[in-house]
Order: C-alpha cells, then sequence, then structure tokens
C-alpha cells in the first residue's frame, strides 16, 4: 500500500503571524492570505491532477500542535486514509484522534516516536468516488 505521496503542508508558530505573512509577501513574493500561503502544483505521472501544499503561520500560543512541544508540524498527503490508519494501529503508532472529514478531504492527526505530531491529510480530489 501507498503511504505518503507528499507534503501537504508546513505549519509553524511564530509571535506575529500576520507580520509574517507580510514579510514573505513582501520580500520573497509569497501569495499569502488569513492562513498563509497555497502552493499548486501538477502531479508528475499524471500532470492533469493538480495538488498544493500549504505554508501557514500560527500564532505562538496556538495549542493546535499540542501534545507536541515543537514549534511546527508536518502534513503528509497520503492515499487511504482510513486503511493506512488502520495499519498504524496494528503497529502501535499514536493515534490522536479520530478521521475527521471537511471539504478539503479527510485528516487524522499521530505522534512519531519523539512525540512530534504529525498531520496525515487525504485531500479530497484523492478520495474514492
Amino acid at each position: 500500500m501507498k503511504k505518503v505521496t507528499g507534503i501537504g503542508g508546513i505549519f509553524f508558530k511564530c509571535q506575529d503571524p500576520t507580520q509574517v505573512r507580510e514579510w514573505y509577501k513582501t520580500h520573497l513574493g509569497l501569495d499569502t492570505n488569513p492562513y498563509g500561503a497555497s502552493f499548486a502544483w501538477r502531479d508528475n505521472a499524471d500532470p492533469t491532477k493538480k495538488g498544493s501544499t500549504q505554508w501557514s503561520p500560527f500564532p505562538d500560543k496556538s495549542t493546535y500542535f499540542e501534545p507536541s512541544a515543537k514549534d511546527f508540524m508536518i502534513n503528509y498527503r497520503v492515499e487511504n486514509l482510513e486503511a493506512l490508519v488502520a495499519q498504524l494501529r496494528t503497529e502501535g503508532v499514536t493515534i490522536l484522534d479520530e478521521i475527521e472529514a471537511s471539504a478539503y478531504g479527510k485528516f487524522v492527526h499521530i505522534l512519531d516516536p519523539e512525540g512530534n505530531k504529525i498531520e496525515l491529510w487525504e485531500p479530497a480530489d484523492e478520495q474514492a468516488e
């Protein structure tokens, strides 16, 4: 079974997300919005397939990355999240929550062996119809 298919996003804490977004917009040309920036791309094997990678600064007091003590979280794109979570459970991986479905796809959070919170994401465009 194919597991991670790419990086879905990079999320990090900062003191002033608005200022950070503006700095990146002004100095590095990121097309920012209140959530950060989204980088669109196409799949090498199938250029008709589109995807995106999200870049998002979070307030330094955000609890979204807990229980990890790190100031960042990586989101990985995956295929068939439900099957992957079932496999991870049998392998003893810590699953922090239930799979949540939204307009963007399905999400779940796990911990790596050092306690870093990881977000797994099956994009809506990759879900079986």
